[in-house]
């Protein structure tokens, strides 16, 4: 067996796997991480757990890893991985059609008033400065905006915390981030949508907290749960989601 280097082999015993059979693999993404290799050139996600299933496996050769959401580089969370062609196809459909629910937990700099809603917004992106803009319509000048909707709410306050419980039912660019920042409820530390002050890591106080599916091939409901990272101000909340008040 190859030997692995000092970070990759640091990386891949620490790798949370939170889900695990021949067809699908779920791990904990950590804030700061890629899903997928951009022009940065860092060693993505994805590529993790292609170390740890040549391991774990023996396999020759390369290994079969289909990349089927992501999440953006600050968020943390659930991210879910086919190994199968025939569960990348399926999953996809799944995502396509809206058959996969979301769940997020976000930490934001104000509460939001109503305290629960659902949220309609067009969302144009802007690729040469990685940004979104919410418009309240579609326009002459963004007929390429597309329709992002949300639904959200309160699930609980410490002090000046709120923390949100956020349901997307679209998967637009940075669509979380952009509409609560619509509505005057940016996420901490997400100083690219109006956040004051960042985090010195680069992550900020958005988690894909949970997914829930119909397996590709086995046809059983999946719930795949991620805890949030061991933040102060996550540790905050800890008693309420380990109690399972929340």
């Amino acid at each position: 067996m190859a030997k692995r280097t000092r970070r990759t082999k640091k990386v891949a015993d620490n790798l949370r796997i939170l889900y695990e059979d021949n067809h699908l693999i779920a791990v904990w993404k950590p804030g700061g991480w890629l899903v997928h290799s951009d022009e940065t050139g860092d060693k993505p996600l994805n590529e993790f757990v292609k170390d740890y299933i040549k391991e774990k496996y023996d396999k020759p050769g390369e290994v079969f890893l289909g990349t089927v959401h992501r999440l953006d580089r600050p968020v943390s969370g659930v991210v879910v991985f086919a190994r199968t062609t025939k569960a990348v196809q399926r999953m996809n459909e799944m995502f396509k059609n809206r058959q996969i629910h979301k769940t997020y937990w976000a930490i934001t700099m104000k509460r939001p008033n109503p305290e629960s809603g659902s949220l309609k917004h067009w969302i144009k992106k802007d690729s040469e400065k990685n940004m979104a803009k919410a418009l309240d319509a579609p326009s002459n000048r963004s007929k390429d905006a597309k329709e992002s909707t949300l639904d959200y709410r309160l699930l609980a306050q410490i002090g000046s915390l709120p923390l949100l419980e956020v349901t997307p039912h679209t998967g637009r660019p940075h669509q979380i981030r952009v509409q609560l920042a619509k509505i005057g409820c940016p996420i901490r530390c997400d100083v690219k949508y109006g956040a004051p002050d960042f985090h010195a890591d680069a992550t900020i106080f958005l988690h894909a907290r949970s997914l829930r599916f119909i397996h590709p091939v086995k046809k059983e409901e999946i719930v795949i749960t991620a805890e949030p990272p061991k933040d102060n101000l996550w540790q905050q909340f800890r008693h309420l989601y380990r109690d399972g008040q929340m």
